[in-house]
């Protein structure tokens, strides 16, 4: 990966690593793959000086790449050890997904927006990430091919937890997904416990909405 990393970026990245450090990120392989992921990849040329700034920036279709310090915060709520098989419902820019298949053995991530996904592929494939595997589709579904998953991710705004993911998790697994109205949302850990999932609240958050069969769109 460090092939593809452009000279000129190296300075800001590591000033991004650092304020992460400072605003209370303490879980060093978090700190090491942002530190080791060109963000300024996954975004477009336009706003590509601006890629190692700590916030969300516009990546086309209506949708955005979070700001580092959502990221960051997500997967170390997510306590890694780099042995799970991950779920990511919104691939997007598919700068989280790179973070996580620096943490996790494999990675699914699901996108529903073609072109999103189209450039996501791309970018991954340019920097090399071999654990991580696509899908086009409604995110709502999960993807039931591969479960269960030691932990779901999910990078939009929901009514309530989709039922699919209940099933798709395995038994202890985690669940991080903000649940609200369209506008502003909580983030959520749950946890499998048998047919239960037990909840735990984060923090308020504000993510697009989530579009599928079993969450806006379906109501």
């Amino acid at each position: 990966m460090a092939a593809a990393v452009e000279h000129e970026f190296r300075g800001p990245r590591r000033r991004l690593v650092e304020l992460l450090h400072e605003q209370g990120i303490k879980d060093l392989a978090v700190l090491h793959a942002i530190d080791q992921t060109p963000r300024h990849l996954f975004v477009p040329t336009g706003v590509r000086h601006r890629a190692y700034e700590d916030s969300a920036l516009p990546i086309g279709s209506g949708q955005t790449i979070s700001q580092p310090s959502i990221h960051a915060r997500y997967l170390e709520l997510l306590k890694l050890t780099g042995n799970e098989k991950v779920l990511e419902i919104g691939t997007g820019s598919g700068y989280q997904t790179a973070l996580l298949s620096q943490l996790a053995s494999q990675v699914f991530s699901i996108e529903r927006i073609p072109a999103l996904l189209d450039k996501a592929r791309e970018v991954i494939q340019q920097i090399g990430a071999r654990n991580i595997s696509f899908l086009l589709g409604d995110g709502t579904l999960g993807w039931r091919q591969y479960a269960p998953y030691d932990a779901i991710l999910v990078g939009a705004g929901a009514p309530e937890v989709p039922s699919t993911y209940h099933e798709q998790l395995t038994e202890g697994g985690r669940i991080l997904i903000p649940l609200g109205d369209r506008e502003e949302q909580t983030l959520y850990m749950f946890t499998r416990r048998g047919d239960r999932l037990e909840q735990a609240e984060i923090a308020p958050v504000r993510f697009v909405p989530l579009v599928g069969k079993y969450s806006w769109e379906g109501l």
